[in-house]
C-alpha cells in the first residue's frame, strides 16, 4: 500500500464523516443563533430556552436525513470492504 493510496482512504473517510456530521452541525447552529437572537431581544437568560429547541430541530433534521446519512454511510462501507485486496497487494 502506498502512500498516496493512505491518503486517499484518509482523504475519502474524512469526507463521509463530514457529510454525515454536516446537517446536524448545520441545523444545531442555525437554531442556536436564531435562539440567541432572540434572547437578547427579549433579555431572557435562560439556559433551556437555547438547549430544548437545539436538540428538538437536531432529532428533526436526524430523520429527515437518516435514510440519506444511512446509505452513505453503508455505501462507503461497502466500497471500503471491496476494496480491501486492491489496497492489500
Amino acid at each position: 500500500m502506498t502512500a498516496e493510496t493512505v491518503m486517499n482512504l484518509a482523504y475519502q473517510a474524512m469526507l463521509v464523516a463530514l457529510s454525515l456530521g454536516a446537517p446536524m452541525l448545520i441545523t444545531a447552529l442555525l437554531v442556536g443563533l436564531l435562539v440567541s437572537l432572540f434572547q437578547a431581544a427579549t433579555q431572557i437568560n435562560e439556559m433551556t430556552l437555547s438547549f430544548i429547541p437545539k436538540i428538538l430541530a437536531v432529532f428533526a433534521v436526524l430523520v429527515i436525513t437518516g435514510p440519506a446519512l444511512l446509505a452513505l454511510i453503508v455505501d462507503y462501507t461497502r466500497t471500503l470492504f471491496q476494496n480491501i485486496p486492491l489496497l492489500v497487494s
